[in-house]
């Protein structure tokens, strides 16, 4: 299950740092996840300081 970026995100960019794939950019007000390369490993959930990431 791919995890989701929420609207709580500040747009630090954290959590694409965290990625180990590659799945996070910088979207349209907040970064996104792209749900086809996500492989559900949690890393950018525990990088985000404001908790804005969560299971889909």
């Amino acid at each position: 299950m791919a995890f989701v970026i929420n609207d709580s995100c500040i747009s630090c960019g954290s959590c694409a740092g965290g990625c180990p794939v590659g799945a996070i950019a910088e979207g349209d007000g907040k970064f996104e996840i792209d749900e086809n390369t996500c492989i559900s490993c949690g890393a950018c959930a525990g990088a985000c300081p404001v908790g804005a990431i969560e299971e889909n």
